[in-house]
């Protein structure tokens, strides 16, 4: 509608301000939201020709507040850096710009990105927008909340353990973390630096992985002053390609209980998959523990190291959320620089085999997470009459951080109190398109639905 100009951008920037203005106070999904900002980029963007060198030509987006985007707070969540302003353009929304997005604005996220839940001492606790007493996911929820209550028509989040899939999955939205390098990072703070160039990505967040795949296609390619970068391109997959392998599925893995909801929403996943040719097979792995621990020393043990020089002496301003990371990180010794040695050694023959145990395959189906979005502060669960804390329930999103690996998260099913289920579809690294075409498939099959909240009536 935009590029046949039967809808203008200021129309559509109005529309969003209206929604963001009746929905935003009840979810505290935006961190920094400015009308009068975006309705001059908005003016802007109908005063230009649209063209393929601006496709998002006047779309208004949003951005997560970890990530630089000039003239919004980028306080990563955290009183320790109130009032902190970006002053330049991280490289992906220089791309988004450059494409002709308008900012809606930047979206709430974890305390310093370190946790499962959106819940700071600055904005509040994000909310799921199906269900205001539930979470919608960390550290990218607001950005989840904004797309799945219809305040943005999508953006970017970034991903060191789950942070763009876990918020998609508790929403209802789809989401994607690419192979580290395939979008640029630079501009994301923290900085993705030592291990984190290899767990973290920035990746796109929007209602269909229609839209995924597309912001993905316009915004990636090599930043050269990335270390991460790489040379690829993007290139589009044929539906016969993909069948040359089968797919596999993975219900648990054998150490962590699963509701039933979630293991049918896999299961209907790979019977979707199914009907439409792919052959369809159980998935075996002995390097998942392994994946995971690696993962813990990298994003738990070595995340501590990182962020203690920061907040020693001003403890008290900390999250309950960030609290609870400090408390898992500090019930083990400080890491040390013989462990993460070993752990980087560790790291690349775990690697070289789970990539051995993925050669088969397209990809891979998981579930997100063990649970569906969980209450605002909930931090363990009886599932199949085991107790389970909040790591472990989210350690299906880990194994691909600590991989390298594309990931994407697709709505499939429901709860059995209406709160969506996504699953997840892996593959190795680089196979970034198998990973968006099969997602985009389940996404054909099942599919978004606008929460209660975001309906409008009359």
């Amino acid at each position: 509608m935009l590029r046949q100009r039967s809808l203008s951008a200021v129309e559509l920037a109005g529309e969003h301000i209206r929604e963001i203005e009746r929905l935003d106070p009840s979810l505290h999904a935006f961190s920094h939201f400015d009308p009068e900002r975006l309705l001059l980029a908005a003016k802007d963007a109908d005063s230009r020709i649209a063209g393929a060198a601006t496709p998002l030509l006047g779309l208004p987006m949003t951005v997560k507040a970890s990530i630089a985007t000039s003239g919004y707070r980028c306080e990563l969540g955290s009183l320790l850096n109130q009032g902190s302003v970006a002053t330049e353009d991280a490289v992906v929304v220089q791309r988004m710009k450059a494409a002709g997005a308008t900012i809606l604005g930047t979206t709430n996220c974890s305390e310093f990105l370190m946790a499962y839940e959106t819940d700071n001492l600055l904005y509040g606790k994000t909310a799921n927008p199906w269900n205001l007493a539930h979470s919608a996911g960390g550290s990218s929820g607001g950005e989840a909340a904004a797309i799945a209550s219809g305040l943005s028509a999508g953006g970017i989040g970034s991903d060191s353990g789950g942070s763009v899939r876990l918020p998609a999955h508790f929403t209802g939205i789809c989401s994607f973390k690419p192979t580290p390098g395939r979008l640029p990072s630079r501009g994301h703070l923290p900085p993705g630096g030592g291990p984190f160039s290899l767990l973290g990505s920035v990746g796109p967040m929007a209602r269909t992985m229609t839209d995924v795949s597309f912001f993905f296609e316009v915004l990636s390619g090599r930043d050269v002053l990335d270390p991460a970068g790489t040379p690829l391109v993007f290139r589009k997959m044929a539906d016969a390609e993909l069948r040359t392998k089968p797919i596999a599925v993975l219900e648990d893995d054998g150490l962590v209980p699963v509701t039933e909801e979630t293991r049918a929403a896999v299961r209907s996943a790979a019977r979707a998959l199914k009907s439409r040719g792919f052959a369809v097979e159980t998935f075996h792995s002995a390097s998942l523990e392994a994946a995971r621990r690696l993962w813990w020393a990298f994003f738990i043990r070595c995340g501590r190291m990182l962020l203690e020089p920061l907040i020693r002496g001003r403890e008290e301003q900390l999250s309950s959320t960030f609290r609870y990371f400090l408390e898992a990180a500090r019930s083990e010794p400080i890491l040390s620089g013989d462990e993460l040695l070993e752990a980087w050694t560790d790291s690349d023959v775990v690697r070289s085999k789970l990539l051995e145990e993925l050669a088969p395959y397209a990809a891979l189906i998981t579930p997100v997470s063990s649970i569906p979005a969980f209450r605002h502060g909930e931090r363990e669960w009886i599932v199949e009459g085991r107790r389970l804390e909040y790591f472990n329930a989210m350690r299906f999103t880990q194994w691909f951080n600590l991989l390298g690996a594309p990931a994407a998260s697709v709505p499939v099913g429901r709860s059995g109190d209406g709160l969506p289920i996504g699953v997840q579809v892996a593959a190795r690294p680089y196979e970034d398109e198998s990973v968006l075409k099969i997602a985009t498939l389940l996404d054909e099959d099942f599919g978004y639905v606008a929460p209660p909240m975001a309906v409008l009536v009359g």
